[in-house]
C-alpha cells in the first residue's frame, strides 16, 4: 500500500523509451511524511497499488497523476505503460474494476506524455 511504502522506482522515459531507473526511499510513516517526500521527488506521473483514499486525496494537491490500484510484476507494468496498455483491466488489482478506478480518479485513467520523467511506485 503506498500509505506505508518504503521503495518507490523512479523510471524515465525519453522518445517512448526506458532511460534510466532509480530506486528512492519513502518514509513509510504517516500519509503527509509519504506526500512530502514524494512532493520533494517531483513525479508527473505516480502508478501505485492500493491507497488510502486520505493519501490519495493528499497526493491530488500535488502536480501529479495519481493512477492507483494497479497490480503486477514491476516490469510487466512498465511495458503496460510504455505500450500505451495499462489501463485495461489485465493490471487491475483484485477487486478493482477499470469502471471504479475510473471513478475513484475522477476522470480518464491514463494520460501520457511523450517525453520526461514519471514514476513507478514498486509496492505491489
Amino acid at each position: 500500500m503506498l500509505d506505508v511504502a518504503r521503495r518507490l522506482l523512479m523510471v524515465e522515459v525519453e522518445d517512448g523509451r526506458l532511460a534510466d531507473r532509480r530506486e528512492e526511499n519513502l518514509p513509510g510513516t504517516l500519509p503527509l511524511a509519504q506526500a512530502e517526500r514524494l512532493a520533494e521527488l517531483g513525479p508527473q506521473i505516480l502508478v501505485c497499488g492500493a491507497v488510502s483514499q486520505a493519501m490519495y486525496v493528499l497526493l491530488t494537491q500535488l502536480p501529479m497523476q495519481v493512477v492507483p490500484f494497479v497490480a503486477g510484476e514491476t516490469e510487466t507494468v512498465i511495458q503496460a505503460w510504455l505500450s500505451g496498455t495499462l489501463a485495461g483491466p489485465r493490471l487491475a488489482m483484485p477487486g478493482c474494476c477499470r469502471r471504479g478506478r475510473r471513478r475513484y480518479l475522477g476522470g480518464p485513467a491514463w494520460a501520457g506524455s511523450g517525453r520526461g520523467r514519471f514514476n513507478r511506485h514498486a509496492s505491489y
